[in-house]
């Protein structure tokens, strides 16, 4: 392992950050200052963690064009979206502060005569938060800022591809005063983070990322009795019924599709469509696909920019072209979009796939999709399960009833109807079967982040 790393941003093959790998004093360290800082923290009353973190959110806001920027530098997301990351990020933050008093009361039975009862909610300690560079702000509020308002201390490790948002999000909240220790950030390989995640000091690990990294997580924590929270990959299905606006479904889902460049674990990933209505619908959402823009993402026209690096770029190819040699349709000339070379990916639909296919059955993480025709909701529920993933699923309809009805069949850990790739902070974010276990957000997400705690108090007798 070399000591340092280079973050290459895939607009140019530039040089955005060089940083060193923290050694092994100063993880310890870094280890040391939050257990020591943590007995004082639990005991800061709610109201007062929630008003130093909403100050990080406030001084995160305050810095959303430097942010912003920096963020499409290391991972390609166009200029146009990437303001939006910082909205969600403090749209996610402030609802769980809000809700943070409730859901840190203790919960007290009825009364019982001679008895004091109640249960209350203890936080876990040391967080290690480990944030994926798809999403790096979004997904670490997830875990972050809960944590912190639940009473635990966080170390906050990022992917090397996006190592300035860990650094900004600290900065952030120095500059909102939380205390030394109370969430730092330290910069570490794989092999360190093993080594992390089984230290005795950490109490509780939230992990976003791929399903082999989740597996890694798992493994490292294999002998401790902590909780480890995993959001892992997707294969997301889309259905669109027969009642549906073909045109507006249909641009919907490419979006669905495509936004990010395809890079989201709740990305569509796959479509099935009504046979009524397939033919019409595979040609609006050709049309919708081509109204894409590729290019540079620091220009402001761009929707589509680069994957992030030329390596991911290949591995998308190379399951379209798998997927041609055994019979599938490509519906989008490349030649029709500039010519940049990888990482820029132009979109591609295809048709006459199968779930025999890497297309319909891996993660793909890019601006591809595949379309298959279906009967009618009892094929397209058997197809949207067939599948090891289960993080989301939508469904495309004017029948709310039918929506919900269907969607009670899935097995997946969030039902859309009529959307898709969107969070709502007052809803569990929980996947299923190889989508990872435990959840964020939500009253939930707060009982992940803590344990419970029962007080069983006999009065004594009076004298």
């Amino acid at each position: 392992m070399t000591d340092r790393f280079q973050t290459v941003s895939p607009i140019d093959g530039s040089i955005v950050a060089e940083r060193c790998y923290a050694t092994r004093a100063e993880i310890d360290a870094a280890l040391d200052r939050a257990r020591d800082a943590w007995p004082t923290w639990r005991r800061t009353p709610v109201s007062e963690r929630v008003r130093l973190l909403t100050a990080l959110v406030k001084a995160v806001e305050a810095d959303r064009d430097q942010i912003a920027a920096a963020l499409t530098l290391q991972m390609g997301r166009p200029c146009r979206f990437a303001d939006g990351e910082i909205g969600g990020f403090a749209q996610r933050a402030r609802h769980m502060l809000d809700i943070a008093p409730d859901a840190m009361s203790s919960h007290i039975p009825d009364p019982k005569p001679g008895f004091r009862r109640f249960v209350r909610p203890v936080p876990h300690g040391l967080v290690l938060v480990l944030s994926p560079w798809n999403y790096p702000l979004l997904t670490a509020v997830n875990a972050v800022v809960p944590a912190l308002a639940a009473g635990n201390v966080v170390l906050l490790k990022h992917s090397e591809q996006t190592p300035l948002c860990a650094e900004q999000l600290v900065a952030a909240g120095r500059r909102a005063g939380l205390p030394p220790g109370v969430f730092e950030f330290v910069h570490m390989a794989n092999p360190q983070t093993a080594t992390v995640v089984a230290d005795p000091r950490v109490d509780f690990v939230a992990f976003t990322g791929s399903e082999a990294g989740g597996r890694a997580i798992q493994r490292a924590a294999v002998d401790r009795f902590i909780k480890v929270g995993l959001e892992l990959g997707g294969k997301d299905p889309a259905y669109v019924r027969r009642d549906v606006d073909i045109a507006a479904a249909a641009g919907s889902v490419v979006e669905g599709a495509l936004f990010n460049s395809g890079q989201s674990c709740c990305a569509v990933e796959r479509i099935y469509v009504h046979d009524r209505i397939f033919d019409d619908f595979v040609e609006a959402a050709v049309a919708a696909a081509r109204g894409w823009t590729l290019g540079d993402p620091r220009e402001p026209e761009t929707l589509l920019g680069p994957v992030v690096r030329a390596s991911n770029a290949r591995a998308i190819q190379e399951q379209i072209d798998a997927a041609v040699a055994a019979g599938a349709r490509t519906h989008i000339d490349p030649e029709s979009f500039s010519a940049r070379g990888l990482p820029y990916l132009p979109p591609q639909i295809l048709t006459g796939v199968s779930h025999d296919m890497a297309l319909m059955r891996d993660e793909t993480f890019g601006p591809c999709v595949g379309i298959m025709p279906v009967s009618g909701d009892r094929e397209a529920v058997e197809r949207m399960n067939d599948s090891r993933y289960g993080l989301t699923a939508s469904i495309w309809t004017r029948d709310i009833d039918a929506a919900q009805s269907i969607g009670a069949e899935l097995h997946t850990g969030t039902v859309f109807a009529n959307r898709c790739d969107a969070l709502d902070p007052a809803l569990a974010w929980v996947g299923a079967r190889a989508s990872g276990r435990g959840c964020t957000l939500s009253f939930l997400g707060y009982i992940e982040l803590t344990r419970p705690q029962s007080f069983h108090l006999r009065m004594p007798p009076r004298t």
